[in-house]
């Protein structure tokens, strides 16, 4: 793994993993409603920690994250807990392109296998467009929306999802404030947990 992507020491991520693990309870202005209408243009702030497999060796990493998405591309951000830039990713419908410091940039058609191949661990950004305002596509195929009350979905890649807490949105609408994302093999081939913790919505 390149040393750009060795984030922190063991230690650091460990502790790093607990403080992403709990957020403070949000009271909802709407606590048994659905998430609101999907939109296209949302910009987040957040922070993620990710378990992954490489090689047979547990590996840990974790930082914070900008997501600014608007229609027909997504621009995401990957910071080091001590702020440094990790990675910057683009992604629009004919191309996915990542840039980290010192390299040229890597293009694939694909971003999810774009982001194995360079970060060592599968960032699902074609799946976030979706989970990060409370949708999936569950393994029926059908669209799933999620609220407070139902919360957990298994979608039709494989992801097995759990809406943990929540905050709230526009209109007062429940908005994902805590994701859990799990897979049993990505296309790495090794299994993959993401917890991401989404900064609150003015």
């Amino acid at each position: 793994m390149p040393p750009l992507i060795r984030l922190v020491s063991a230690a650091a991520c460990a502790a790093a993993l607990a403080g992403c693990a709990t957020t403070a309870n949000v009271p909802l202005a709407k606590p048994t409603a659905q998430v609101g209408a999907y939109r296209d243009t949302i910009d987040l702030n957040g922070r993620l920690a990710a378990n992954y497999q490489k090689d047979g060796q547990p590996q840990s990493i974790n930082g914070s994250f900008t997501w600014m998405q608007r229609p027909g591309r997504i621009d995401v951000s990957l910071f080091s807990p001590l702020g440094q830039t990790v990675a910057e990713i683009t992604v629009t419908p004919e191309t996915a392109t990542l840039t980290q410091s010192g390299r040229a940039p890597r293009v694939e058609k694909d971003i999810d296998t774009l982001t194995a191949k360079a970060l060592g661990w599968t960032l699902p950004v074609s799946g976030l467009r979706d989970w990060l305002q409370g949708y999936a596509v569950d393994a029926s195929g059908k669209r799933f929306i999620a609220s407070p009350a139902h919360d957990s979905v298994v979608t039709n890649d494989g992801w097995r999802l759990r809406f943990v807490e929540w905050q709230n949105g526009p209109n007062g609408n429940p908005m994902p404030r805590r994701i859990d994302a799990e897979r049993s093999t990505t296309a790495v081939g090794d299994a993959l947990t993401i917890r991401i913790v989404i900064d609150p919505v003015a």
